[in-house]
């Protein structure tokens, strides 16, 4: 095996669409379709671009969480957006990203893992894939893997905020879930503020927190303004999606998940927590979202 490269940043793509990863957190960092900023620029309101959640998604509550007896000790979001990722391959179209388990991770959450990351751009559009898999021989995975990224909202200048909406692929009748001031999901379903398959968007949605859609019927969703220009989003693999901004701040967070923040109430053994993986020894997993500008 050769060397792993040192730098800590790749630049790629070919054509109108531009973007760079960072080994920490294997995290996009920039994206640009022509002359336009499609991603946030991770200022001072919330200072991150697109951030891998895994092995949970959300908080853990603040009395002890074990797995099979161990602590599990996770900080919200998990760990992998805070660790250094391992360069496997950087080509003028894409790179490959990976992280495994070690001293330092099982300190916190006492799996083994391997999380691969592989960004490609093709046909002018972004592909951010997810591989993880399960190399312990004899116990299972038990862990969720998210999605986080950050575009801006709005994305042009001179295009109000308030007239932005989201059109979804197929109506989404189904009710949202919701985080409660401790991080914890509150047991209560709301009444969806979709109508059809369009969600207006304003700041007043995001005032107590994500809006999360456990079962969403569409696998695209186009963010798009007064303008008719926008961005289209696509994702499969991941069960949940959820929405998320900083009311006032000027990004959107479109997020598909496997998993969600941990229900109020719950005591059980972690590998019991709801919306969690359960990779038996040597299984796999994988998912994926795309973007492209429209």
């Amino acid at each position: 095996m050769t060397n792993p490269v040192t730098e800590d940043t790749h630049n790629f793509g070919t054509g109108q669409l531009k973007a760079s990863v960072r080994n920490s957190g294997a995290e996009l960092i920039a994206l640009r379709s022509g002359d336009e900023d499609l991603l946030w620029n991770a200022g001072a309101v919330w200072p991150k671009h697109s951030p891998v959640l895994f092995p949970i998604i959300g908080k853990l509550p603040d009395y002890e969480i074990t797995l099979d007896g161990i602590p599990v000790r996770l900080k919200q979001h998990g760990f992998a957006r805070d660790r250094v990722f391992r360069w496997i391959a950087r080509t003028p179209e894409g790179c490959t990203l990976e992280l495994m388990d070690d001293a330092k991770s099982r300190a916190f959450f006492p799996s083994a893992f391997r999380l691969r990351m592989v960004y490609l751009i093709e046909n002018n559009t972004l592909r951010v894939s997810y591989h993880l898999h399960n190399p312990d021989r004899t116990s299972t995975l038990h862990a969720s893997l998210g999605a986080h990224p950050a575009f801006r909202w709005p994305l042009k200048e001179g295009v109000a905020k308030d007239t932005y909406r989201l059109v979804f692929e197929y109506d989404e009748p189904l009710p949202v879930r919701r985080i409660g001031a401790d991080g914890l999901l509150l047991p209560e379903k709301q009444h969806t503020p979709l109508r059809d398959n369009v969600l207006a968007l304003t700041d007043k949605l995001f005032e107590k927190d994500a809006l999360i859609m456990e079962k969403p019927e569409s696998r695209s969703v186009d963010m798009v303004g007064s303008d008719g220009t926008g961005l289209r989003f696509v994702w499969g693999g991941f069960k949940e999606l959820g929405l998320w901004t900083k009311p006032g701040a000027d990004f959107l967070c479109i997020e598909p998940w496997h998993g969600y923040a941990t229900p109020a109430g719950f005591k059980g053994d972690f590998s019991q927590k709801p919306g969690l993986l359960h990779l038996k020894p040597g299984e796999s997993w994988a998912a994926f979202w795309s973007v492209k500008a429209i």
